[in-house]
């Protein structure tokens, strides 16, 4: 499906960004993934094998993201598919947040995903893929989570824009929407295996379906977005959330 071509995974060492650089390689791809933790790094390219790429870069810092530029033309010479992943989510109450708060959720999950396709932008090859993370929660009013909802609307409206922005260089631009998935971000180091599946079973009952995704259902729509089988759809979003947004 994806043989030859070539995939940046920003946010990969873990969760959804993984599981989506397992589907692709696993499909022919070249990948390069990148996280903040040098160690989950190195554990992650030692499993994906040689034809996987681990870079440190944060996606809030321009000079990363320009060595990640340079490190993924050294290493691939272009790129086919850019998966602008990494993302941060925590509750912003609006009598509680501060500017600090409201900074850090925007510099990561907005500012980062711009500037993140702006630096790969040279790389990335005529008829290529760009696929955006956004979330359930750009469609619904949920307390307690207005900035993270605002910030994944805005990256819905990212898909869009950026579509018509980029169509002379035929780029697609799509998003995938997941529900509460399985991943790292909803988990607490300090807790036990049974407080968090008690937590995953209550998060999992607000879905119609009755539990929370896995990671690789969520790759499963960033594979057919990536590849030639959604080569038709443009600015369009694939809500995977087990009903959550829609019943």
């Amino acid at each position: 499906m994806l043989r030859g071509k070539t995939a940046l995974i920003t946010g990969g060492s873990s969760g959804i960004g993984l599981a989506a650089a397992r589907a692709m390689l696993s499909n022919g791809a070249r990948v390069c993934v990148t996280g903040t933790n040098r160690d989950k790094l190195d554990a992650v390219r030692a499993e994906l094998g040689e034809r996987a790429l681990a870079v440190r870069a944060d996606v809030t810092s321009p000079a990363d993201l320009q060595l990640l530029r340079s490190e993924i033309e050294a290493a691939f010479g272009g790129l086919d598919i850019l998966f602008a992943n990494a993302g941060v989510a925590y509750a912003t109450p609006l009598e509680t947040t501060d500017a600090a708060m409201f900074d850090r959720l925007m510099d990561v999950n907005v500012k980062g995903v711009f500037f993140t396709i702006q630096a790969m932008l040279p790389l990335l090859r005529e008829g290529g893929s760009i696929v955006l993370n956004t979330s359930w929660l750009n469609q619904v009013g949920t307390p307690g989570r207005s900035l993270l909802s605002a910030s994944k609307a805005a990256v819905r409206s990212f898909a869009r824009t950026l579509s018509a922005e980029l169509l002379g260089r035929k780029i697609r631009v799509n998003a995938v929407s997941p529900g509460a998935i399985e991943t790292p971000i909803h988990r607490s180091r300090f807790e036990s295996e049974a407080e968090y599946r008690a937590y995953a079973a209550r998060v999992g009952a607000d879905a119609p379906l009755g539990r929370m995704g896995r990671p690789e259902e969520i790759a499963a729509a960033v594979l057919f977005l990536a590849s030639e089988g959604s080569s038709y759809m443009l600015g369009a979003e694939i809500v995977v959330d087990g009903g959550r947004a829609e019943l």
